[in-house]
């Protein structure tokens, strides 16, 4: 083959002198390919293990995440408009046109406001102050798309207020923030406290199909929502800790409420009360999440106060903590 090429080369240039040039560049090109494909074939060990590192590879990456629901080629075709076009989906849009039956426990998406929380009676037990932190305490535990729930990890739900639960070792503090908030004409409106694991799970789900809906393919779905919603068992709302905060006239889960007034009084004053900030703006490459200035985690008020002071993310300060 080799041969028939050079003899069709030469005597075409031959014919036509002007095409010299052009002609000895796609030569010099088809004999780079010729010979790295010989020498591929001539070592088939190495082209063997070249083909087994590939389907490897491509049989890992099917695995790499569970409950990701299949999509056949027709629904992950882009339709309509350009992906980057389209608006953020915020977790009440995904149970219009359910009947939810698939959720065991989920309901409408519940918010109280902390006049109707403030009802209670705040609990006088407050977390102990620790002479030393450590990354095994149970208010440090990280969870991120790197470090799922451990299966070890346990807690007990307490009731905020109607069917609004959390982890009840952290509802003093919570109600103490709350209370001052009023103090200083800050109305929070707390919702999507803690979430199981099934309702997490259809709530990212739901939220891929949108966006497919919308016209991106799977995979630009699948990476949108995973930017916005932590992968099902790898969530804080799993384990009680997390929080969405808004206000009385800003209900709306994105970027625009961190420049209210309750967004900003929770940046400056929730370290106060063991909350912090858990997806700040500009450390979206440490967290994996885009700026939430509504999601608040509660990781204890000495942990709080180092973390806001030091204007760093859970994971900077738990990679600096020691094991017990």
């Amino acid at each position: 083959m080799k041969q028939k090429i050079h003899k069709f080369v030469v005597n075409y240039i031959k014919r036509h002198t002007y095409a010299k040039v052009p002609m000895l560049l796609v030569y010099t090109v088809f004999l780079t390919l010729y010979y790295s494909v010989k020498k591929l074939y001539d070592s088939r060990t190495k082209l063997a293990v070249l083909a087994w590192s590939v389907l490897i590879f491509l049989g890992s990456a099917s695995f790499a995440y569970e409950d990701i629901p299949y999509r056949n080629q027709s629904e992950i075709r882009p339709v309509g408009p350009a992906w980057n076009e389209t608006a953020p989906i915020d977790d009440a849009q995904v149970t219009e046109g359910y009947d939810n039956k698939e959720f065991e426990e989920v309901r409408e998406e519940e918010k109280f406001e902390a006049d109707d929380i403030l009802k209670n009676d705040i609990p006088g037990s407050k977390q102990e102050t620790k002479a030393e932190l450590s990354r095994d305490d149970w208010n440090l535990v990280l969870i991120n798309k790197q470090h799922a729930i451990p299966e070890e990890y346990t807690f007990t739900l307490g009731t905020i207020y109607g069917s609004m639960r959390c982890d009840e070792r952290i509802i003093p503090e919570l109600l103490e923030m709350l209370k001052a908030a009023k103090e200083d004409d800050i109305q929070l409106v707390i919702c999507s406290p803690y979430r199981d694991l099934n309702r997490q799970k259809v709530l990212f789900n739901r939220k891929i199909t949108l966006y497919m809906k919308k016209g991106m393919s799977y995979l630009e779905s699948y990476k949108t929502t995973a930017q916005a919603v932590t992968v099902p068992g790898a969530s804080e709302h799993q384990i009680g800790l997390a929080l969405d905060i808004v206000c009385d006239h800003y209900a709306s889960l994105n970027e625009g409420f961190g420049e209210t007034d309750a967004g900003k009084w929770l940046a400056k004053n929730s370290y106060k009360y063991g909350f912090i900030l858990r997806y700040p703006k500009g450390k979206e490459y440490i967290t994996g999440i885009s700026y939430e200035p509504w999601h608040f985690r509660y990781v204890g008020k000495q942990a709080a106060t180092e973390i806001t002071k030091q204007e760093i993310t859970l994971e900077e300060f738990v990679e600096s903590l020691p094991y017990e």
